[in-house]
């Protein structure tokens, strides 16, 4: 039996003192135990004496017993409940002291969190802007370019029109040299025909004034292409475009001609 504490504990020191009082009793009583079994094992019974049954039995009594203490938990060691509140206290300040380690700790470690989430969204926001700001600079540079595109291909059009009409002004005017030389009007022919003086005069067009005709019908109307041989087209400059393959007639009016087509 563990001895009865009368005196108030004042601190948690006298009941460790306590504490270790009671265990340092309850081990001189094992080793009092201990010591009697050791002088039993020593002594030697013959094989008759009638106490030997009895004592068989009584080790498996015993070993049934120390079984069943090894399988049991260990429990209180002391019962005083000024001891166990002292313990009590100790271990709740203790896991107090722990507790609020883990609590700086977790805090020390939210903190960090928070400054490193404020930097990252930080981050994130100049990078936004500077996202934006480069969308914004790419679509100005794509405005820009489709605007200098649409300009320069109008420029080159141009140019190319402009280069265009002037060789076609220059071919003309080849070409009105060309047929002037070589093909005047009729009045200024050695051969002339003479007219009768009952029929009036009409005034001739040229050869190069005929081709100038058939080619402006051929590009202002493409889908009707053919002009009418009137009294002004001299018939042998009709037939030399016709022979030549130059003109072709109508197919149903031998009065009208158009450009043959060069596109092939």
């Amino acid at each position: 039996m563990s001895p009865t504490i009368t005196s108030p504990l004042t601190s948690s020191d006298d009941a460790k003192e306590q504490l270790i009082e009671e265990c340092e009793e309850m081990w001189r009583v094992i080793e009092e135990c201990q010591n009697k079994l050791a002088l039993q094992e020593t002594e030697t019974l013959p094989d008759s004496d009638p106490k030997l049954p009895l004592l068989m039995k009584r080790l498996k009594t015993q070993t049934a017993e120390f079984n069943q203490w090894q399988k049991k938990e260990p429990g209180v060691i002391t019962t005083n409940p000024e001891v166990l509140v002292t313990l009590g206290r100790d271990q709740l300040q203790k896991l107090d002291q722990e507790l609020e380690m883990v609590l700086s700790s977790v805090q020390a470690r939210n903190k960090n969190l928070k400054q490193n989430l404020l930097r990252e969204q930080q981050w994130l926001e100049e990078h936004q802007r500077l996202i934006d700001d480069l969308n914004q600079i790419e679509e100005e540079l794509s405005n820009e370019i489709v605007n200098l595109s649409e300009k320069r291909v109008f420029q080159e059009l141009e140019t190319k029109t402009l280069t265009v009409t002037a060789c076609k002004d220059k071919m003309l005017t080849a070409l009105g040299e060309f047929l002037e030389e070589h093909f005047p009007i009729p009045e200024k022919c050695e051969t002339t025909r003479k007219k009768r003086r009952s029929e009036p005069e009409v005034q001739l067009t040229t050869l190069h004034e005929i081709l100038e005709n058939l080619i402006e019908k051929h590009v202002i109307a493409p889908h009707d292409p053919y002009i009418t041989i009137n009294a002004s087209f001299w018939p042998p400059y009709v037939e030399l475009l016709l022979r030549y393959g130059t003109a072709l007639r109508h197919p149903e009016d031998p009065d009208r001609i158009r450009l043959e087509n060069f596109d092939n």
